[in-house]
């Protein structure tokens, strides 16, 4: 086998640990970002957060543009810059002591109570939510109960499920007891009926109609419509549900004036009274852009206060020394450098993620100005081709950001929806559709509910060709049940 030398030229795309960083900050949430930049704070001594006031040698200038969309053209202005560099406060010398190895906090005794938290406040914080069971057993611990009946109340919470009902007939339950113990099955109802007395109210029931009797109980007698609701739970409640106001009418004989008062008592009942208690941490949204109408046009900013404004310490940095090839000096040199890396990186997360903004507000400006019904067709490759930038690219800044405006909080995503033809061979988003849709819904008489069909129709005397199942398919999507369904309760 003969050994030769060649010469080939090629090329490749790297992801440098710089552009892998810039990406995780692109695709992040306001506030995963904010835990991202608090442990970049943490781990890295040169990052530092600063005042909007202060300013250094080390301050990298950026220009985030707004963008004023009108009917006529854009006009684009300056806003304050979002991500800067600058000096610690000069007490920080004051605070650490330089040793060749480590920096040492110095005590420090003037610190206020108001700005630390206790270790109550951080278990509270991070303890987790309480679930239904825990919720039962505490007011069982509360609850003066001998030993027997406070067993017999543990079981019967075991067998509570998070909608609030029994999963075990009282037969099942008592197979659990030690035959022994001789628990009788008077026993066990009565105690089954205290932990019905607990919140949330309906719990522990055996079925829906048990639930909801036990919700009316805790009525006033002198509720108006109360014996007529507990009639029709009790007996027909399934007529209730088929919507058969005529069969039900005639069931409980009651005036049409008396039915209605019944059934909207009803209607107030919660039929999974377990929900109420829900053992999931709240779900927190924070805008990460603004849009205000300002002299007559839209303009667009970063929210400045959602993320701190970072610097490099300029204390930190006055230790380095040139030509010291030390362990320490490298330490802080490369520190330096990840530092001014990581500010540029967020630097163009706002700055992309404004220019994407900017496009959706000139793109969907009719929006802004008369609400959903005006919303435009927009996929992600319509604002990647105006910006020249990848799809994959603004998928990534539309996720998990947030636009805070008149009309509400929107995802960027929301922006973005398919399209359907008119009439007229132009085009109509789907987000439009399900507006139109939803207010046909609301404005429809209330004891004749329109269906599908006619839907479809209303909506084509619009311009808009969609079909029923297309409706139908919209309609589900927005949890509006079909007609039959939707039918007032009135005679």
């Amino acid at each position: 086998m003969r050994q030769s030398l060649e010469l080939k030229l090629g090329q490749k795309l790297a992801m440098t640990p710089q552009l892998q960083q810039a990406i995780k900050l692109l695709q992040l949430s306001v506030i995963d970002l904010r835990s991202e930049i608090q442990a970049a704070l943490e781990s890295n001594p040169m990052l530092d957060t600063v005042d909007g006031s202060d300013s250094s040698e080390e301050a990298v200038e950026t220009t985030a543009t707004e963008t004023q969309t009108a009917e006529t053209g854009n006009d684009s202005t300056d806003t304050n810059e979002v991500f800067d560099q600058g000096s610690a406060s000069e007490e920080l010398k004051d605070d650490y002591a330089w040793d060749d190895d480590v920096y040492i906090p110095v005590a420090s005794g003037s610190g206020s109570s108001d700005d630390s938290w206790t270790g109550n406040e951080i278990d509270s914080r991070n303890s987790a939510p309480a679930t239904l069971h825990d919720h039962l057993s505490w007011q069982l611990q509360m609850t003066p109960l001998s030993d027997r009946d406070r067993v017999i109340a543990s079981t019967l919470i075991e067998a509570v499920n998070d909608d609030g009902y029994l999963t075990q007939t009282i037969d099942e339950i008592m197979q659990g007891f030690d035959p022994a113990e001789e628990v009788e099955e008077d026993e066990v109802i009565a105690v089954l009926h205290m932990v019905q007395s607990f919140d949330p109210v309906g719990v522990a029931a055996r079925d829906v109609a048990d639930s909801l009797l036990i919700q009316l109980r805790h009525y006033p007698e002198d509720t108006p419509h109360l014996d007529t609701a507990r009639k029709i739970v009790s007996d027909h409640l399934g007529l209730v549900g088929s919507r058969d106001l005529t069969k039900l009418r005639r069931a409980v004989q009651a005036s049409a004036a008396e039915l209605n008062g019944a059934i909207a008592l009803i209607q107030g009942l919660n039929p999974r009274p377990g929900s109420i208690i829900q053992a999931e941490d709240p779900r927190y949204i924070i805008p990460d852009l603004t849009v205000k109408k300002h002299n007559g046009r839209w303009r667009i900013s970063l929210n400045e206060e959602a993320l701190p404004k970072l610097g490099v310490n300029k204390y930190y940095k006055s230790l380095i020394k040139r030509g010291d090839s030390s362990d320490e000096n490298r330490y802080l040199r490369d520190n330096l450098q990840e530092a001014r890396w990581y500010i540029k990186s967020l630097q163009n997360r706002n700055e992309t993620l404004l220019r994407v903004a900017n496009e959706i507000l000139k793109r969907q400006y009719d929006f802004f100005e008369h609400g959903d019904t005006a919303m435009k067709p927009m996929v992600l490759h319509n604002i990647a081709e105006a910006l020249d930038l990848h799809e994959s690219t603004i998928s990534r800044v539309t996720t998990h950001k947030y636009m805070q405006t008149p009309l509400g909080v929107f995802e960027l995503k929301y922006f973005f929806s398919s399209h359907v033809s008119t009439s007229d061979g132009g085009t109509c988003s789907a987000t439009a559709i399900r507006s139109h849709i939803r207010k046909l819904v609301e404005n429809e008489p209330p004891s004749k509910p329109i269906s599908d069909n006619r839907i479809a129709e209303l909506l084509s005397e619009q311009g808009i060709q969609v079909a029923r199942r297309t409706v139908a398919k919209y309609r589900e999507l927005m949890n509006i049940p079909p007609s039959n369904m939707r039918k007032s309760l009135t005679t």
